[in-house]
């Protein structure tokens, strides 16, 4: 046990996109990556989710995997918008998050529609 705090060394911000629908809540079916911890830990401090284009209700779904399985995270609700020049596309920002990733465990996302997101995490490796 440390008798010192400890911050991340390595700032991270990884992503991915998702656009392959998947109703499915139980983490099987099309799951993207979006972030791997490191060998000493990765802290995700925030998550940020926002379509390219327009969208339906839905949700998108965040998993963390331990190496065999997915269990379901967090689900992000998506609103309907038709995006225009005067009108920004769905985001959502999921802020003070603090989740600590185990070496080799994995934040994973999938959508419920088909449609396209951006799934950005920041944070940092210790």
């Amino acid at each position: 046990m440390s008798t010192a705090p400890i911050f991340t060394a390595t700032p991270v911000i990884s992503s991915a996109q998702i656009s392959t629908a998947n109703t499915n809540r139980d983490g099987t079916g099309t799951l993207a990556d979006i972030a791997t911890g490191a060998t000493n830990g990765t802290r995700i401090d925030r998550i940020t989710v926002i379509a390219t284009g327009t969208t339906s209700a839905g949700m998108v779904r965040l998993y963390i995997y331990d190496g065999t399985n997915n269990r379901l995270w967090k689900e992000v609700p998506i609103t309907a918008i038709a995006p225009t020049a005067a009108i920004s596309a769905f985001a959502s920002v999921l802020p003070a998050q603090a989740l600590i990733l185990p070496n080799g465990y994995k934040l994973r996302a999938s959508t419920h529609n088909a449609e396209t997101f951006n799934v950005i995490a920041e944070g940092g490796s210790y």
